[in-house]
């Protein structure tokens, strides 16, 4: 395998589905079965998800609440996918910790570096909830964050496209897909990879992140096999 640790990075709208809001059942069973057989494989394996499919706080703050409150209702929401994505991998036979940067005792541990890397050398898949713990900060900046904190050999962001494009594909029907691209490039073209705080992260600690389907089975396997599956920044 290519990878031995990695940060996959799943947003809470990859969750829906085919739904307009909440969980996929069968979405999540499936993301399960495609992380058992990377875990199988040896590799560890650390995820965050978003929370957009519940409860976005840059939405709520449009509307009038207070961007503080609305940003701590959004770091719950990636509790609830966090929850969610376990039980499905403890169906499978992974055992799991799930670690949150706000404390919540009865169902989860404290997000504590030593600790996070100790289940990680003893197979386990740990899942980051809550962000950052703090406001005003992205879910993508919370993956860039425990990915650079636990030595992630990469960051593997999946969506529901194949890779970076010119434009959004799902709207431009003329767009083209990059299979690699410098930190520079990005900055360059203004491509939407990730918030730039986040960006900026992996930019700085020579982080590599990958963007790919990851609704697409097998994908994840390939991808840490070292297949140019999706877009590579680095």
């Amino acid at each position: 395998m290519k990878y031995k640790r990695i940060l996959l990075k799943l947003s809470g709208e990859a969750l829906m589905g085919e739904k307009n809001y909440g969980i996929d059942i069968d979405r999540v069973a499936q993301y399960a079965k495609d992380i058992r057989k990377v875990h199988d494989e040896g590799v560890e394996i650390a995820i965050v998800i978003g929370g957009g499919n519940i409860y976005r706080g840059l939405s709520a703050e449009k509307s009038g609440m207070d961007r503080v409150q609305a940003d701590y209702m959004g770091m719950l929401a990636t509790v609830i996918n966090s929850m969610a994505l376990q039980d499905a991998l403890e169906k499978v036979d992974i055992k799991t910790r799930l670690l949150t940067a706000i404390k919540m005792e009865q169902i989860c541990e404290p997000f504590i570096r030593r600790r996070a890397v100790r289940h990680l050398e003893k197979g386990r898949v740990v899942i980051f909830g809550a962000g950052t713990g703090n406001p005003y900060f992205t879910t993508d900046t919370a993956a860039s964050l425990r990915a650079i904190e636990i030595n992630a050999d990469v960051v593997l962001k999946g969506t529901r496209v194949d890779g970076i494009y010119t434009a959004d594909p799902l709207k431009d029907p003329t767009a083209t897909r990059f299979d690699e691209l410098s930190f520079q490039d990005v900055y360059d073209r203004g491509l939407n990879v990730m918030d730039m705080t986040a960006f900026t992260l992996c930019q700085e600690n020579k982080l590599p992140i990958i963007v790919f389907d990851m609704n697409k089975e097998g994908n994840l396997m390939k991808l840490t096999k070292g297949e140019d599956i999706g877009t590579l920044v680095r």
